[in-house]
């Protein structure tokens, strides 16, 4: 595995989480507006997670999510290794 240098501390690259939102809402034929306003979230919040932008994840806001796409977590996210 590769390492790499975050501030002080060394860590190793373990992959990554990725959001996939933006393709269930396109195969859904929802708008990112209808999401925010069912969903009850601010539209910087619903964007963070839209651009993997996420750094600790809510888990009321994923269930928010999955309610009102109506899919599993597994439908919106996925894990990437390096």
């Amino acid at each position: 595995m590769s390492k790499f240098t975050e501030g002080d501390k060394e860590m190793e690259d373990f992959g990554q989480v990725v959001f996939k939102i933006d393709q269930v809402l396109a195969e859904k034929k929802i708008s990112k507006n209808k999401l925010e306003k069912e969903a009850k979230l601010q539209r910087t919040q619903l964007n963070s997670y839209c651009n993997n932008k996420v750094r600790r994840i809510d888990l009321q806001t994923l269930a928010k999510i999955c309610y009102v796409l109506d899919c599993g977590i597994e439908d919106i996210m996925e894990y990437e290794r390096s």
